[in-house]
């Protein structure tokens, strides 16, 4: 019995190196998490999707994605809306070849779309924790891409799940898109939806948020976010405190911190913005207020 214990203890050691390596090391661990809820409608959703299908078929993008150091990265793709409601439609897919990466463009494009109801970026962010957590692959960066028409409204305060993830050394970049169409439940469009997302999504080192001017624009600002995340291209414009003024259509702003500060061993918490100006409950506080005012009640 000692001796066949000793074997199979042996067996374990060996075999430990071996399951080692075959974690693969990539370059980059990209998981884009898009908003569902119901501000956005069937014609939005389909841009949205297009334009990740256009950006992924994209030859520059393509070329970025293999001309890393370890030529592939990873990327997990998943919707989401209420507090509780996120539907991963693409698992971690290695990208490591033209093949791949025109394979993973396809799976995506022949997925359903859906539609749901609340606005949950807290929620979002709470499932990218644990999904980052079960990555097959070992990443050097590690990247949340969250895109979205409203202000959080459902769920918890969204600055403390992004102070977890953080914790857990994700950055979280964001790609505000400027909705000006008809609510279908007639909530208004929210004009500060930029300086939202600059003060109470992104964080982490050289996290910067990439505005889309409305659904149209979108594959752009998609395109272009994308390539700057796989490339590791800083953001163009890289600010500390102070006044921002107004924000001009598809403008690019960025948390302060270097490259090497990603690959460290920083604290991440510490490179968010200051507190926004209207707080980062303004989201769930409109909510209220809208569906006091038009029905006499607040939502569950």
């Amino acid at each position: 019995m000692v001796k066949l214990l000793r074997l199979v203890a042996l067996v374990i050691l060996i075999a430990a190196p071996a399951a080692a390596q075959e974690r693969k090391e990539v370059d980059l661990a990209l998981a884009l998490a898009i908003d569902i809820s119901g501000s956005i409608d069937p014609d939005e959703a389909k841009l949205q999707r297009e334009g990740y299908v256009q950006a992924f078929r994209d030859p520059t993008i393509v070329k970025a994605i293999l001309g890393g150091s370890n030529g592939r990265i990873a990327v997990a793709y998943y919707e989401w809306s209420d507090a509780w409601v996120q539907r991963l439609l693409i698992d971690w897919t290695l990208l490591d070849s033209k093949a791949s990466i025109a394979a993973f463009a396809t799976r995506l494009a022949n997925a359903p779309i859906s539609i749901a109801r609340r606005t949950s970026i807290s929620g979002a962010i709470r499932y990218a924790i644990p999904l980052f957590g079960r990555n097959p692959y070992d990443a050097e960066r590690k990247v949340l891409d969250i895109s979205g028409d409203g202000s959080n409204n459902d769920g918890g305060l969204v600055t403390d799940m992004r102070y977890e993830a953080l914790k857990e050394r994700i950055v979280i970049n964001g790609l505000p898109i400027m909705n000006d169409r008809p609510n279908p439940f007639g909530f208004p469009s929210e004009t500060d939806l930029d300086r939202y997302y600059l003060h109470c999504v992104i964080g982490g080192p050289r996290s910067f948020v990439e505005v889309a001017r409305n659904f149209e624009d979108f594959p752009r600002a998609v395109r272009k976010k994308l390539l700057q995340e796989v490339a590791d291209i800083g953001p163009r414009h890289d600010f500390d405190a102070g006044d921002l003024g107004p924000l001009a259509d598809g403008v690019q702003l960025a948390q302060s911190g270097s490259r090497r500060a990603i690959r460290g061993e920083d604290d991440y918490t510490k490179y968010v913005r200051p507190e926004y100006e209207l707080g980062c409950d303004v989201g769930e506080r409109r909510s209220r207020e809208f569906w006091q005012r038009r029905f006499g009640v607040t939502p569950d």
